[in-house]
């Protein structure tokens, strides 16, 4: 054992776990290990808010693959963690959250910036510990990082300020890292004989592809069957786009060439994927999701299997591994489907075609509100886009290898049928969470992770200024990115609800904005504004250039019409009921 301090012991664990940037906002209650992060070779990226740390922190962990650290000043410093951290949580992320704390001699007489930190985060954490004796500094911060990767979830690291002082005797710990397996044999076997005695599988590949490296497995095993994929709910990045069988993202906007296929399966391999309610829903008036369908389901989480869906199969392993066991099992089998491939893959191409064909023609939406929208703001002062036209612009200029995130919002949900990777971690969503304020620090995590790619973000107007102080935080730290915001003044998703829902009584929903372009270039980036469609491509494609090109951030401010796509759902509300005379007229 080595004579050091605790935050020596502190700063050396990360540097064991290969930490060399973490996001937050300097604070007194750990400057002492602080003061030694750049000897260590870590870097502390400034912040202008703690939330936009710990999605910084998610994005950077999205795409490397390993941990994101957030750290900040104990009390309201750490509250300001919680919305990043239940997102990173839905996101199966595995951020270390280090919540320095009020010292232990002051603890519960209410001193400055106290708070019980552990609470905040029990229900979106994998693991929290706090560390109430100085001399377990590099124990317990090792057990954080660990516990991250063997969870994939966010954990949480408290330490009361003054244990970062004093003298120790300590040993930093090696990283463990588990190997995990392909799943039970018996599962195995089962899912091999139920595969090969489908007439029409389809795959569902999920967020466990991507995390697991299961990418050239998963085309592996959908090639050997010739069988469509279909994406999971926002991982649109888990099977290349470009590939014959690939059919594009289930859930709210998606594909219908993914859909309609899927309705058509009479077996399911689940692969790396919990198969979330929100990403099974009804969407464009189809119920789509297989009734008779045997499912297969894959998870490293046991108790994912069988959560949401009803199962047949359920094999508790690693996606990378259980898609090669099943390949090798496959082989002592003569697979029902391959009798009809010609017949099947016929079947594919006419989906996708048709799907492609209609996107290309959707120009605008057609429901009654959203070409009244149209018609009016032909007689406003300014120029204002289709936003499906919008997307199918941006579709076509974006880059090679380019990483996107999208925030929450209706524009950004129709997003998910424009949306088209061949390379894995480079789409990021706030998933099930859905908080607004996600997309731009996340990309920043991004792109601190993987400078060499481009970077975007997709932001609606409402969304956008929750988080767009951190254009500043790309500014300082030479942090070039390219923020795409569709400017269509308003609330679209809740105001989507008051059409459908509230007889068009639109309460709070207007947002007159300032000009994000103008914005932009006053915290010293460069902003434009696009309001012709022939600019659209051409805008994004300087804006990258500038991004890789000369280090440049870039706001391209997106003029927009007010049509709204559907709603998330429509079964979680109701038509209004009143009782009371002074509000009978409010149905």
């Amino acid at each position: 054992m080595a004579r050091m301090t605790p935050s020596e012991a502190f700063v050396e664990t990360l540097v064991a776990n290969k930490v060399s940037d973490c996001f937050g906002i300097m604070g007194s209650a750990f400057m002492d290990a602080m003061d030694i992060f750049t000897p260590a070779g870590i870097r502390l990226i400034p912040v202008v808010h703690e939330q936009g740390a710990g999605h910084m922190a998610d994005g950077y962990s999205r795409v490397s693959g390993r941990h994101g650290v957030c750290i900040a000043q104990n009390g309201p410093g750490i509250t300001n963690f919680v919305t990043a951290i239940a997102a990173a949580y839905w996101a199966h992320s595995p951020v270390v959250c280090i919540t320095p704390e009020t010292g232990t001699n002051s603890q519960g007489l209410g001193g400055f910036q106290e708070a019980e930190q552990l609470p905040f985060f029990e229900t979106i954490t994998a693991y929290q510990v706090s560390v109430v004796n100085n001399t377990r500094m590099a124990e317990l911060t090792a057990r954080c990082f660990d516990r991250a990767m063997l969870e994939n979830a966010p954990t949480q690291l408290n330490i009361p300020r003054d244990n970062f002082y004093g003298d120790i005797d300590c040993e930093i710990p090696k990283p463990i890292r588990i190997e995990r397996s392909a799943g039970g044999a018996q599962a195995l076997k089962d899912a091999a004989t139920l595969l090969a005695s489908a007439e029409f599988p389809v795959m569902v590949s999920g967020g466990g592809v991507v995390m697991g490296d299961a990418f050239e497995e998963a085309i592996a095993i959908a090639e050997a069957l010739d069988m469509p994929v279909v994406n999971s709910y926002l991982h649109n990045d888990s099977f290349p786009a470009s590939h014959r069988l690939s059919t594009g993202p289930l859930g709210y906007q998606g594909s219908k060439a993914a859909m309609k296929l899927i309705a058509k399966a009479d077996v399911i391999l689940a692969l790396g994927t919990r198969l979330g309610p929100f990403g099974t829903l009804p969407q464009h008036g189809m119920d789509y999701w297989p009734k008779d369908a045997k499912i297969i389901q894959v998870d490293c989480d046991p108790k994912m299997l069988g959560l949401v869906k009803n199962i047949d199969v359920g094999i508790n392993g690693d996606a990378k591994a259980a898609a090669l066991a099943l390949l090798e099992l496959l082989k002592g089998h003569s697979p029902k489907c391959l009798a009809n491939r010609e017949a099947r893959l016929q079947v594919i191409n006419e989906e996708k075609d048709a799907w492609e064909a209609e996107l290309s023609d959707w120009t605008h939406e057609k429901d009654a509100y959203s070409l009244e929208m149209i018609e009016e703001q032909k007689a406003e002062q300014g120029s204002f886009m289709h936003p499906r036209q919008v997307l199918r612009e941006l579709e076509k200029a974006m880059p090679a290898d380019v990483m996107v995130s999208t925030d929450i919002g209706n524009i950004n949900s129709v997003a998910n049928s424009y949306l088209r990777f061949d390379r894995p971690r480079s789409f990021f969503a706030p998933m099930s969470f859905g908080n607004c304020g996600y997309a731009l620090p996340t990309i920043i995590g991004a792109k601190v992770a993987a400078p060499e790619r481009p970077a975007i973000a997709y932001a609606g107007d409402g969304a956008w200024g929750m988080s767009m102080v951190e254009i500043m935080t790309c500014v300082r730290e030479s942090i070039p990115v390219t923020a795409v915001v569709f400017h269509n003044r308003q609330w679209g998703a809740e105001k989507k609800n008051q059409v459908d829902f509230y007889n068009r009584r639109f309460v709070a929903g207007e947002l007159e904005n300032q000009s994000f372009a103008g914005i932009a270039q006053s915290m010293g980036a460069h902003g434009v504004v696009v309001d012709k469609l022939e600019d659209v491509g051409p805008a994004l494609k300087e804006a990258v250039r500038l991004q890789m090109e000369e280090g440049i951030t870039t706001v391209l401010e997106v003029m927009c019409t007010r049509e709204l796509g559907d709603p998330f759902r429509r079964d979680a509300l109701s038509k209004p009921v009143r009782h009371l005379d002074k509000y009978k007229d409010f149905v």
